[in-house]
């Protein structure tokens, strides 16, 4: 992503050191898997889309373990290539309606 022209905040590899990183900071976007712990749970992408950051959902489940919450939230399924992460962040930022917001 640095070499696409982006800052990168983290990765942050559990929920709290994610929060940790949203407390002195506010992405323009996110890539967020969801297991940052113990199994999949969806409470930061709650606090991502209760303070407007849009994200992209990256990870190796299938669709139905995703809340239907989050349906309009684009997957990324791992594995998966750079281009596809560098696609994803420029379609969240070209969006005026950021993950429904």
């Amino acid at each position: 992503m640095r070499g696409a022209g982006s800052e990168v905040a983290g990765p942050c590899s559990t929920e709290e050191e994610a929060r940790d990183e949203l407390a002195s900071k506010r992405p323009d976007a996110v890539l967020l898997d969801v297991n940052l712990g113990p199994g999949p749970s969806f409470k930061l992408a709650e606090t991502l889309k209760g303070h407007g950051i849009p994200f992209v959902f990256v990870t190796g489940y299938d669709q139905n373990v995703i809340p239907a919450e989050f349906d309009n939230v684009e997957r990324l399924q791992k594995p998966m290539q750079l281009r596809q992460f560098v696609s994803a962040v420029a379609k969240l930022l070209a969006s005026p309606n950021k993950n429904g917001h």
